[in-house]
């Protein structure tokens, strides 16, 4: 049998499950920021960058509900864009805090919900003075 290698590159797209497309699209393009691509049945695109994807839509048929995994989108201050998200009344599960000292920097972190109930969050990079 030959040795057969994959030669992945980088990520092209992310599905993230939601429960109503119109609502979950308001809320990344609206409450997000992000660049809406378009919309087809059942389905819509979001540009993250990178030439990264993400799609919104439903599960599959029968299948119950399922979570996405944590998308952690970079801002440059979280403290800022948990308020940002406050004044747009998006649930917050875990305020602005500091995770880790790096060399270099320090990693900041605020988890929320989408307007599907999937856990987020936002991550900052901050240089050290």
């Amino acid at each position: 049998m030959a040795d057969v290698r994959l030669a992945l590159g980088g990520v092209g797209q992310i599905a993230v499950t939601v429960i109503d497309l119109e609502r979950a699209t308001r809320f990344y393009r609206d409450v997000l920021g992000l660049e809406f691509l378009m919309q087809v049945p059942g389905m819509a695109f979001f540009a993250l960058g990178g030439g990264t994807r993400l799609l919104l839509g439903p599960g599959e048929p029968g299948d119950a509900l399922k979570r996405s995994s944590v998308l952690y989108f970079r801002v440059a201050d979280t403290t800022a864009a948990e308020a940002a998200l406050r004044a747009q009344n998006v649930d917050i599960v875990a305020p602005s805090h500091l995770v880790a000292r790096m060399p270099g920097h320090e990693l900041w972190i605020v988890f929320f919900r989408d307007s599907e109930t999937n856990v987020m969050a936002l991550m900052a990079e901050k240089p050290l003075a």
